[in-house]
């Protein structure tokens, strides 16, 4: 790829390998089981989720892209970014509706992606930096929970970005423990950080959005399995398994769990271990917490972070949030 474009990778295969070995071994084995949501998103995963954001059901995606589309000119103009890190970029489109509202701003910008999936972020740097002549892309490949210490200094007033609500994956402790490494990455008093949340909101929209009528998160929550096979040499049949997902109203999150019809006798090979799954018990296998704004507000000063905007599509489900160091 041209100048333009570096990469700075903090893992390999190996590396990849053996954590997902060690996640297994200790999530299989606990009680409940549980498989980190991370695991979704290989090749098949990552198309199975695409497909779930065009599902009638599931309004996160395009509610949080409408409203983006509709912030970007005046957030553009007011923060006036020259270095932009997005957590969990992925293929970097939520970043053209910043970059798509420059409003004529003449300075160049660095893009600093955070992803673990390299191919993903060199194909994406690859259409912005052919679409955007002002970009450079300084990508760090990497799991972004662990690796934001190495996002190199600011080149000038810099935006975080971590958008989609992923942080609503995230328990309350880890949730903290990023915030605070977010803390550390606005360096001076005018950078800013672009939060997306869901919202706290009717029940029966909330658990109609991951249990949509075509059966695309079914797939997609059992191809985990398939992903555990892989990688341990497991034999889960992931047919054997019902997709099952509810708002849990006093933790407001929905949870996403993997139940089987009949036990389950597994043989993970290469950790030379069995497990048993049977029918009364479950694979916890992702948390998507939901938001109000005194809950999003709260959160944000625990890791010494100001809210300063606040957000929110007409319907009320999705906002979006500008923080400011505290």
């Amino acid at each position: 790829m041209t100048m333009r474009y570096r990469a700075y990778a903090y893992t390999d295969d190996a590396n990849r390998r053996q954590r997902l070995e060690d996640d297994a071994r200790r999530g299989l084995t606990a009680s409940p089981k549980t498989l980190p949501s991370k695991y979704f998103y290989d090749v098949i995963g990552s198309r199975l989720f695409e497909d779930i954001t065009r599902v009638p059901e599931y309004y996160l995606t395009r509610t949080e892209a409408a409203l983006l589309e509709a912030l970007a000119p005046g957030l553009m103009q007011e923060l006036a970014p020259v270095d932009i890190v997005e957590l969990g970029a992925g293929s970097s489109s939520k970043t053209r509706r910043l970059l798509d509202a420059r409003n004529g701003l003449r300075e160049s910008i660095r893009y600093v992606p955070i992803d673990v999936d390299e191919l993903t972020v060199q194909a994406g740097a690859a259409r912005l930096i052919a679409d955007y002549p002002f970009l450079h892309v300084h990508a760090v490949v990497g799991d972004f929970e662990r690796l934001l210490e190495h996002v190199p200094p600011p080149a000038g007033r810099r935006l975080v970005l971590f958008l989609g609500s992923t942080i609503g994956n995230l328990d309350s402790p880890a949730r903290q423990r990023l915030l605070a490494q977010v803390r550390s990455l606005l360096r001076a008093p005018e950078d800013r950080f672009l939060l997306g949340l869901d919202l706290v909101k009717d029940v029966g929209l909330l658990e109609a959005a991951y249990n949509d009528a075509s059966g695309v998160t079914r797939e997609f929550n059992r191809n985990i399995l398939n992903v555990v096979n892989r990688g341990v040499e497991g034999d889960f049949r992931p047919e054997a398994f019902r997709h099952v997902a509810f708002y849990n109203e006093a933790e407001a999150r929905i949870e996403m769990h993997l139940v089987p019809d009949s036990t389950q006798d597994v043989h993970l090979r290469r950790l030379g271990l069995r497990i048993r799954v049977s029918p009364d018990e479950t694979i916890w296998t992702e948390s998507c917490y939901k938001f109000s704004r005194a809950s999003a507000q709260a959160m944000l000063e625990d890791a010494g972070l100001r809210l300063e905007r606040w957000y929110v599509d007409r319907d009320e489900y999705f906002a979006v949030a500008v923080a400011g160091p505290g």
